[in-house]
């Protein structure tokens, strides 16, 4: 039965293909014979009347020749062709590529609100309004709804216990409409916000492990606090110290692998790599060095004297090292740094383009998310209001806004810069791009 089936379907075919040429003969005996007609026409009105017999009779044998010789031409044994377009190998895609294009979809639909609060990276108290938040209910799923923040930071105070925190980290990130950024502090020594709480393992500071003379330590350090905080949700450690402890009692000097690029770089890209290992993204800071001054920005002003070449063969060339290492942020200082940005300029490094822009993007190539120090600082918060600082920021050429001084008044006042024209959308875009190529990197292989 199934050859008798195969018979019949090949002989529909066979008779089907038949068809086709013989479609394709007569239409090329009609346009042949409409050439023909039409060259026998313009050979009449030249010849005059007294050829018109002669021409006709011409004309009736040459039709007779050319249709017998076409005829020929379709009976040989070679059949036809019809021609048929080359089929083109499909544009093979890089895994960027892939990710560019994903993010810029996801991108494309966000409403502008969305995308102004997504450039945030506050406490979780900032949008719920709560004392201290250690857990996440209705209230935090409320706040999310309302202002679709990038990331949120948690200290010593969040903290009770692993159980409280991992349930407190995994119900926040169920409310969220786009995935956070969870943040800590978690540099080893004293600034190390689980250790703190007892929920942490404890790991020495960066000045002892730089006595060590031995970088593997540096990367151990990474893998062991980047172990604990996957473990616990969260995916972002505001570290390692990239500063050098450069001057005599310098604020970093517990903090920082040592006092020269040639000791600190090797430290600073292992521990990179440690956090990267356990799906930990890293945060250098504080650009572009904040250990070359004695003061702390927490409570003023903090002016660096340092030549713009001091900075950059020392302290830049140790950002360098972690940036090569694979760091996914920057966090920027505020700290003025004249050596750099001029004499008279006392603009916060967080807030000048001339070290933004033109230095960490433009001569040092940098193009991963910067983010700001925290903007709740006195070097801020005693010169700027809260939607000044971010605007300025954004102006900058920051991606990433850290706890503003108030939320919600920096905020509105990003919103309103866009909706104003002083802030392109693009320049919102183009941040969000850097901040989801990290997000949204394990979603495409």
């Amino acid at each position: 039965m199934d050859f008798c089936m195969e018979d019949k379907r090949q002989d529909q075919e066979e008779r089907r293909e038949k068809r086709r040429k013989r479609r394709i003969r007569n239409q090329i005996l009609a346009y042949a014979v409409l050439i023909l007609l039409i060259a026998a026409a313009a050979g009449i009105a030249v010849a005059g009347v007294k050829q018109i017999t002669k021409a006709a009779r011409q004309r009736q044998q040459s039709q007779e020749e050319n249709q017998s010789m076409l005829e020929g031409m379709l009976d040989e044994e070679e059949e036809i062709q019809v021609p048929t377009a080359e089929p083109q190998p499909p544009v093979e895609m890089t895994r960027e590529e892939r990710l560019d294009e994903y993010v810029d979809a996801g991108i494309a639909v966000m409403p502008l609100e969305d995308k102004v609060a997504g450039l945030f990276v506050v406490t979780p108290e900032a949008i719920t309004g709560v004392g201290t938040a250690v857990q996440a209910g209705d209230g935090t799923r409320q706040a999310l709804e309302q202002y679709a923040v990038g990331g949120l930071i948690y200290f010593k105070k969040n903290i009770e216990s692993e159980e409280q925190l991992r349930e407190m980290l995994q119900n926040t990130a169920s409310y969220a409409r786009y995935p956070l950024f969870f943040a800590v502090d978690e540099e080893g020594g004293s600034v190390a916000r689980l250790a703190e709480a007892g929920v942490g393992p404890a790991v020495d500071t960066a000045r002892a492990i730089g006595e060590t003379a031995d970088p593997q330590n540096a990367y151990q350090a990474g893998v062991t606090i980047g172990a604990a905080l996957s473990g616990l949700g969260f995916n972002l450690d505001l570290a390692p110290v990239a500063d050098l402890a450069s001057v005599e009692g310098s604020v970093m000097e517990e903090r920082a692998y040592g006092a020269d690029a040639q000791t600190a770089s090797p430290f600073v890209a292992s521990m990179v790599q440690g956090l990267k290992e356990q799906n930990v993204a890293a945060c250098l800071k504080h650009f572009p060095g904040n250990g070359a001054t004695t003061q702390d920005a927490h409570t003023g002003q903090a002016v660096s004297t340092r030549t713009a070449e001091e900075f950059k063969s020392q302290e830049l060339a140790v950002f360098q090292a972690g940036i090569d290492a694979g760091a996914d942020m920057v966090m920027v200082s505020h700290m003025i740094a004249t050596g750099l940005t001029g004499e008279d300029d006392r603009t916060p490094c967080s807030l000048s383009k001339k070290i933004v822009t033109e230095l960490l993007r433009g001569e040092m190539g940098y193009n991963g998310v910067v983010i700001t120090d925290s903007l709740d600082m006195a070097a801020i918060t005693d010169y700027y209001s809260a939607d000044e600082a971010a605007v300025e920021a954004l102006l900058a050429g920051c991606d990433m806004l850290l706890m503003p001084e108030d939320f919600e008044a920096a905020y509105n006042g990003v919103l309103q810069a866009v909706k104003d024209g002083r802030i392109d959308e693009k320049r919102i875009d183009d941040c969000l791009r850097r901040i989801y190529r990290i997000k949204w990197a394990d979603r495409v292989d």
